[in-house]
C-alpha cells in the first residue's frame, strides 16, 4: 500500500475520470487534470470564477465546471485543449449542471427548478423541459444511457416524464401513484423505474419504461417512512433503508417483501464477526496485542466475542430531520454483500450476506463514519471517520493504516478508481491517491508516492477546434 503526497483540492471538488486514466481536482478558479499513474500534471485550465460543481463526462473526453454564483458553466476538452464551450444561463440563474449519458449534451436547472435546459455541443441547439420537481433525485439516466426519467409537479401532482435521449423527445407521461414524490431511479438494467414517497409517507412504486405500475410496497402507516433505496448489480433486489431502523428486500418477481433485517443489539449470530477499533494514547505505551490481530501502530481493529454491545445515540426528539433510521444501504459489486449505516448507531458499520440473509461483520469505530464506498470490481469496502486514518474490510477481514501525512490531514471523503487499482482520500483542501498495488513508474521528481511501513493494522478472518458559446434568456422551447 503506497501513498502519494498531499495535493491542494477545493470543497472536496476532484475525481476520476470513468476510463480511470486521469484525476481531476479544482483549486479555486483552476481545473487540474493529473495522470493517474504518474501524477503528472496533464492539463491545466482556468475558469471565469472559483468552480463549485466539476464532472467527468462518461466517455472521460471532456469535464465541465459549474459556477452557480454566476449562472455559467464552462466545458473543457482533454483532446483538444484550444477548444471550449462557455454556457450562461442568464437571467434564470443556475442551480444545477450535469451531463447526459452521449456526452454531447448538457443539462442546466435553473433556480428555483423553473425549468431544465439541454444544450447540445455538437449544434449548438436548445431544448427546455419545462416544471421540474424540486427533490432529492428527479432525474435519472438509464444504464444504456437511452432514456431519461424526470420528476414532475404541476397542478399539486406529481408526475414521471420518460424522454428518450436521442432527439430529447418524450416517450411517456404519466402520473406518479405518490403524495410527495422524494426521488426516482432506473435499476441497472434499465428496465424498472422506482419511485419513492416522501418521508411521511412510506410507499414504494415500481413502473415499466411505458408507464405501467408493477408493483408497490408499503411497509406501515403514520410514521416516519423510507429514508434510502439501493438496487442490487442484478436487478433482482431492491433495498429499502427506513426510519423504523430496518432493512426491507423486494425481489424482482413481485416486488413483494422477501426478508427483514434488523440492526440488533446486543450483536449477536452464529456466524458473525465483530472488529472494534481500538486506539492507543501516544503518551503511553499499549499494552500488547492479543493473538486475534496484528499491532503496528496506534490503532488496530480487535476480534471481539458475541453478544457485543452497540453504542447508540438518541436524536433530540423536539428537532426536524432526526438522526435516525437506516441512511446508507450499498451493494457490494458481486451481488453477495450490502453494508448498512444506522443513523442511531454512526459509529457502526453492518455488512450482511444477502445469500445466507444474515450479518455477517460489524465493524464499531471510535468516531462516527464519515463515508463508506465499496470496490467496483472486488467485495471489499473503504471507510473513514474523518481522522488520519484509512479502513478497509473484506471477506478476509479488516485493515487499519495511518495515513502518512501531515498531522492537519484528516480523510472525510474516499472515492475507489474504477478498476479498483488505487483509492482517492479527500480532506478539506487536500487530497492524496493510495495505491493498493506496487508503486506505478513515475519520472516526475515532484510526484512522489510514500510506502505505508509498520502503520498496517489487519485482523485475518468528434470535437471541432472552435470556440462554442452559448447562451439565451429565451424562455420559450427551441
Amino acid at each position: 500500500m503506497n501513498f502519494s503526497e498531499l495535493f491542494r483540492q477545493s470543497d472536496l471538488l476532484c475525481g476520476y475520470s470513468p476510463n480511470g486514466k486521469y484525476l481531476a481536482s479544482c483549486v479555486d478558479y483552476r481545473l487540474v487534470v493529473r495522470d493517474v499513474d504518474t501524477l503528472q500534471i496533464q492539463q491545466l485550465f482556468s475558469c471565469q470564477d472559483a468552480i463549485q460543481y466539476m464532472e467527468w463526462s462518461p466517455d472521460s473526453l471532456f469535464i465541465l465546471c459549474g459556477m452557480y454564483k454566476r449562472g455559467i458553466v464552462q466545458v473543457w476538452s482533454l483532446e483538444n485543449p484550444e477548444w471550449h464551450c462557455k454556457i450562461d444561463e442568464g437571467s434564470a440563474g443556475l442551480k444545477a449542471v450535469r451531463w447526459s449519458p452521449d456526452s454531447r449534451h448538457v443539462l442546466t436547472t435553473a433556480d428555483f427548478h423553473l425549468r431544465i435546459t439541454v444544450w447540445s455541443l455538437t449544434n449548438k441547439s436548445v431544448s427546455y423541459i419545462r416544471h421540474p420537481k424540486k427533490c432529492e433525485k428527479g432525474v435519472d439516466f438509464t444504464k444504456d444511457g437511452k432514456y431519461m426519467a424526470l420528476a414532475e409537479r404541476r397542478d399539486c401532482k406529481d408526475y414521471v416524464s420518460i424522454f428518450s435521449c436521442d432527439g430529447w423527445s418524450l416517450v411517456k407521461h404519466f402520473e406518479s401513484e405518490t403524495e410527495d414524490l422524494s426521488g426516482l431511479e432506473w435499476s441497472p438494467d434499465s428496465r424498472v423505474l422506482c419511485v419513492r414517497d416522501s418521508c411521511l409517507y412510506y410507499k414504494i412504486v415500481m413502473y415499466a419504461l411505458d408507464g405501467r405500475m408493477l408493483g408497490s410496497y408499503s411497509a406501515y402507516d403514520s410514521a416516519l417512512g423510507v429514508k434510502t433505496v439501493a438496487w442490487s448489480p442484478s436487478s433482482q433486489l431492491l433495498l429499502i433503508g427506513s426510519f423504523d431502523e430496518k432493512i426491507r428486500i423486494l425481489g424482482h418477481v413481485t416486488w413483494k417483501k422477501i426478508f427483514t433485517f434488523t440492526h440488533p443489539n446486543p450483536a449477536q449470530g452464529n456466524n458473525l464477526v465483530v472488529y472494534r477499533e481500538v486506539t492507543h494514547s501516544t503518551k503511553s505505551k499499549p499494552e500488547p496485542p492479543p493473538a486475534s490481530s496484528l499491532f503496528t501502530g496506534q490503532s488496530r481493529y480487535e476480534l471481539q466475542p458475541c453478544p457485543v454491545s452497540i453504542p447508540t445515540e438518541d436524536p433530540p426528539s423536539r428537532k426536524a430531520n432526526p438522526k435516525k433510521g437506516v441512511s446508507k444501504v450499498a451493494f457490494s459489486a458481486n451481488n453477495k454483500y450490502f453494508c448498512s449505516i444506522n443513523d442511531n448507531m454512526p459509529k457502526v458499520l453492518w455488512i450482511w450476506n444477502v445469500s445466507h440473509l444474515e450479518l455477517c461483520a460489524v465493524l464499531i469505530q471510535d468516531l462516527a463514519i464519515s463515508c463508506v464506498s465499496w470496490d467496483p470490481q472486488k467485495p471489499r469496502l473503504a471507510l473513514c471517520t474523518g481522522t488520519n486514518k484509512l479502513y478497509m474490510w473484506s471477506p478476509e477481514g479488516c485493515l487499519c493504516v495511518d495515513v502518512p501525512a501531515e498531522a492537519s490531514f484528516k480523510v472525510r471523503q474516499v472515492h475507489w478508481q474504477p478498476d479498483g487499482g488505487s483509492l482517492l482520500l479527500m480532506g478539506h483542501k487536500q487530497m492524496c491517491v493510495c495505491y493498493l498495488t506496487s508503486p506505478p513508474a513515475t519520472s516526475d521528481p515532484n510526484a512522489t508516492h510514500t510506502t505505508a511501513q509498520s502503520t498496517i493494522t489487519t485482523v485475518h478472518n468528434n470535437n471541432d477546434t472552435t470556440t462554442l458559446t452559448m447562451q439565451t434568456n429565451d424562455p420559450s422551447p427551441c
